[in-house]
């Protein structure tokens, strides 16, 4: 049992080129730094002395920025290329982020998030697109995991290291961020291989193909805005993101109001979805890709194991529910959730565009998921206010369920699709 454990960690962790393991390292550099982000409430209203309404038009602000970045940065990757994509966000994303700390005006500090997100932003659909590019069609999902994986090394590093920041001087953590997203870009920019043609994702030579063609009814050269069964599941991925983004707005608040937990004991829990996630999703996700499951059919259950996290939440309080067994077995099944939907999500999503479109198809998934960055926590606050929590959370478990139905849909109409002969891909070691 024990081997086999050992061979099946060994198998997940094979077969990735040296570039996904570099674009991680480079995603680990540029999350242990950001610090910004999880304290930056907390610096407009505690240092700059914002009311909470000014801190919240803030907030929302950097998600419009996000949304519009992400929509950006999908239309220049498939026009000039991940590489230089990539490296422009990070370097003057770091270089604005240096310069934001000594914006205190409101108005200006909204204009200012606004261009520093959308520069900052502009970086996922880029790097999401070298990721798939470096990585050959049976290791992509797992190359995507591995980037998961260091995003979750790097918040827990960054999120503990800014609390500490924090408390000495907000200002260090435009330091600290500003420079490691500075030192990410510089990190790309050495030792990244430079692709062959500044448009790597246009289609190749004829004759080349993949052992493995995608199967998720491949689209050559088709926007992602005319694709509507895509549109269909980026709609459904918004839908489940918005109940998960829960975790990391009123979940926290639900653990310390309702469920009467200490500060340290959430931030226990809250590091426990990072480890688990650190510790087993790989060998996971390896697991499930060697039993060839549909990717909808694995996101769907995922999306249902999601809705019996938040429907748990809605019994505390009553007798044998306990608040630590509330919260410890909420945890669980929410990491369960997002390791089964999220990576075959990104994965899918990749698989369904060309090349030559691939940019825009991750941009597009990955406004969804700005969306729902943008409207869970005001959502779930106004749901609060007037029903509370209990009824809250029974509200958010059938929006999942409501997602799930729509992929399981989905999954029906992908078998039902005309196959259309893929667009391979330009594999690069």
């Amino acid at each position: 049992m024990l081997q086999r454990t050992i061979r099946l960690y060994r198998n997940a962790y094979q077969g990735l080129s040296p570039s996904v393991w570099l674009l991680a390292g480079v995603m680990l550099i540029n999350r242990c730094g950001t610090m910004v982000l999880p304290f930056l409430t907390l610096y407009l209203t505690q240092h700059l002395h914002f009311s909470v309404t000014n801190a919240g038009i803030i907030m929302a602000v950097y998600g419009v920025g996000a949304f519009v970045g992400t929509f950006l940065g999908g239309r220049l990757t498939d026009r000039y290329g991940f590489y230089y994509v990539q490296l422009i966000s990070l370097l003057s994303g770091g270089v604005f982020l240096l310069l934001l700390q000594f914006v205190t005006e409101f108005y200006t500090l909204c204009g200012s998030v606004f261009v520093f997100t959308l520069l900052g932003d502009t970086f996922r659909p880029a790097n999401q697109a070298a990721v798939a590019h470096y990585a050959g069609a049976d290791t992509r999902t797992r190359a995507f995991s591995l980037n998961r994986l260091a995003i979750n090394l790097g918040w827990a590093v960054g999120g503990g290291l800014g609390g500490w920041l924090a408390s000495v001087d907000y200002s260090l953590l435009f330091w600290v961020d500003g420079l490691t997203c500075v030192a990410a870009g510089i990190v790309l920019g050495s030792f990244l291989p430079r692709p062959a043609t500044d448009q790597p994702l246009t289609r190749p030579p004829a004759g080349s193909h993949l052992p493995n063609a995608p199967t998720a009814g491949h689209q050559p050269a088709q926007s992602p805005y005319r694709d509507r069964l895509f549109v269909g599941f980026v709609v459904c991925s918004a839908l489940y993101l918005m109940v998960f983004m829960q975790l990391f707005t009123l979940v926290p608040l639900f653990f310390k109001q309702e469920l009467n937990l200490t500060e340290r004991t959430i931030g226990g829990f809250m590091a426990l979805n990072g480890l688990v996630i650190v510790a087993v999703e790989m060998a996971l996700v390896y697991g499930l890709e060697q039993r060839q499951v549909p990717k909808p059919r694995l996101i769907g259950m995922g999306v249902v194991v999601g809705a019996l996290s938040y429907a748990l939440l809605s019994l505390a309080g009553l007798p044998g529910f306990t608040g630590l067994s509330v919260a410890f077995s909420f945890i669980m099944l929410v990491t369960i959730s997002e390791m089964l939907a999220i990576p075959f999500m990104q994965s899918f999503t990749v698989e369904r565009a060309s090349p030559a479109t691939r940019g825009q198809y991750l941009a597009l998934y990955a406004m969804g998921g700005a969306f729902a960055q943008t409207t869970s926590p005001a959502f779930g606050s106004l749901m609060v206010t007037y029903v509370g929590f209990a009824s809250h959370w029974l509200i958010m478990a059938s929006i999942a369920l409501l997602s799930a139905t729509g992929f399981w849909w989905f999954g029906k109409q992908l078998r039902i699709e005309p196959t259309q002969q893929p667009v391979p891909d330009n594999v690069t070691g």
